[in-house]
C-alpha cells in the first residue's frame, strides 16, 4: 500500500477508537460501540465523497473500510475498562486522527479538482466532520466548541500538505509535513491551552425577547 493508503486506514481507525470510546462512556452495548466507530470513523471521508462528486463513496467501494471500524469497535468494547480517563484518551486519538486524515482528505480534493483550495476545504472537512459527528450523537461537548484551536489544526495540515506537494516535494515527505503540523498545532492546543481571542462584545439579543 501508498503512504496515503497507509494515512486512510490509520485515520480511520484513530477516529472509530474515538467513537467507541464515546460509546463507552454512555455505557452502550456492542452495537452501540459498532455504530459509533464506523459513524465517526467513516463521516468525514463520506462528505468528502459526497462534496466531490464520488459516488459510490469510498467505503461502498471498498468494505474493508467498515470492517476496520467494527474490528476496532469490538477491540474497545473489551478494552476500554483499562483506561481511567478515557476523554483524554479521546481526544488525544482525535488529535492523531485528525493529523492523518486531514492529509488523506487534501490528497483526494486535490486529485480529484486539481485546486489547491478545493484540496484544503476537503482535508480540513474530512478532519473534522467524524469528530462533529460523534459529539453531537453522543451528546457530548463538541469538539468545536471546546476553547483549543481544532479546525485550524485541520486546515493548516492540510495547507502545508498542498503547499509542499505544490512546489514538488515527495509526496512521502509532504504527507509527513502536513501530518506533523496539524498535529503540532492541534497537541499543542490540547497540552498547552493554545486558543484564539474570543469574542467579547456583549452577544445577540435572544430571539425572544425579538418577538
Amino acid at each position: 500500500m501508498s503512504l496515503l493508503s497507509y494515512l486512510d486506514y490509520a485515520g480511520i481507525a484513530l477516529f472509530a477508537a474515538t467513537g467507541a470510546l464515546a460509546a463507552s462512556r454512555k455505557q452502550l452495548d456492542m452495537i452501540g460501540f459498532l455504530f459509533f466507530a464506523v459513524i465517526t470513523g467513516l463521516g468525514g471521508g463520506t462528505v468528502r465523497d459526497i462534496v466531490l462528486g464520488r459516488v459510490p463513496v469510498f467505503w461502498v467501494l471498498n468494505p474493508d473500510y467498515i470492517i476496520v471500524c467494527c474490528a476496532i469497535g469490538v477491540l474497545v468494547f473489551f478494552t476500554a475498562h483499562l483506561v481511567e480517563s478515557r476523554y483524554k484518551l479521546l481526544i488525544w486519538l482525535d488529535a492523531i486522527g485528525l493529523s492523518a486524515y486531514c492529509v488523506m482528505g487534501a490528497a483526494k480534493g486535490l486529485a480529484a479538482t486539481g485546486s489547491p483550495t478545493i484540496a484544503i476545504v476537503t482535508g480540513t472537512l474530512t478532519a473534522s466532520f467524524g469528530g462533529v459527528l460523534r459529539d453531537l450523537l453522543a451528546n457530548e461537548p463538541s469538539v468545536l466548541l471546546r476553547p483549543e484551536i481544532y479546525i485550524t489544526a485541520a486546515l493548516i495540515g492540510a495547507a502545508a500538505f498542498t503547499l509542499a506537494n505544490e512546489i514538488g516535494v515527495p509526496l512521502y515527505v509532504a504527507s509527513m509535513i502536513g501530518a506533523l503540523a496539524a498535529f503540532v498545532v492541534r497537541g499543542g492546543a490540547l497540552y498547552f491551552g493554545w486558543t484564539f481571542p474570543t469574542y467579547r462584545h456583549k452577544p445577540g439579543r435572544h430571539p425572544d425577547e425579538v418577538m
